[in-house]
């Protein structure tokens, strides 16, 4: 009875061994030792694969001379090129669309937008202004004198035409956008001009595109 005793406890220190030994080995899986330093920010660890950070420039032709440098290398990269391309394009569809942020200051406000709109409303006698001029331009070349009489009275005649014409709007246009926007300043001289301009171009060259069709009311 005695050896079966020793026995039994022989065999559960055993067991207890065993189970220390593998206690001992998983932790020792799974301890992960200490790197001794600590770890860099994402900051640092960008920083170091670029390599060395250039001392600030000293004088003002050093800081032209890197700018210059920092804008030629990243011209010739295709994906600021593209990003450029891209971002021109948003510009000048905005633009077109009548967005006021992306307008030149000139054509920015609501008074202005409404005179465009006045001016896009009728068919104005201004917006053969240019085709005339390439007329004129034309029946010059040709070795024709009787040509370039006629073409000379008849540009004559329209921009006589056209001069009225402009005035006449002009007033009626000022006289519109007074009515519309009581508590602005409005010069009669400026919004005469502005709609002088925007009449003359061809329709669908103006900037940006006009919002109404001829005979609607605005």
């Amino acid at each position: 009875m005695r050896f079966l005793r020793r026995s039994t406890t022989d065999s559960a220190t055993t067991d207890t061994e065993t189970t220390d030994t593998e206690a001992v080995e998983v932790q020792a899986k799974a301890y992960t030792p200490g790197k001794g330093k600590a770890t860099p920010k994402r900051r640092e660890a960008e920083a170091k694969r670029r390599g060395p950070v250039a001392p600030p420039p000293t004088t003002m032709r050093e800081a032209m001379k890197r700018n210059k440098e920092l804008r030629k290398s990243a011209k010739s990269d295709p994906e600021y090129k593209a990003k450029q391309r891209n971002a021109a394009k948003e510009r000048r569809e905005r633009m077109m669309a009548g967005e006021d942020k992306y307008l030149l200051p000139r054509d920015r406000g609501p008074v202005k937008a409404y005179i465009r709109d006045l001016v896009d409303s009728r068919r104005n006698l201004l917006g053969l202004f240019m085709p005339l001029a390439i007329l004129v331009f034309v029946a010059l070349i040709l070795p024709y004198p009787e040509v370039q009489r006629y073409a000379t009275l008849l540009c004559t005649v329209m921009l006589l035409g056209m001069i009225v014409e402009g005035v006449l709007s002009g007033r009626r246009i000022a006289k519109m956008v007074r009515l519309k926007f009581p508590d602005e300043v409005i010069k009669g001289t400026s919004v005469g001009w502005y709609s002088f301009i925007r009449a003359s171009q061809i329709r669908k060259l103006r900037v940006p595109k006009p919002r109404v069709s001829p005979g609607d009311k605005v």
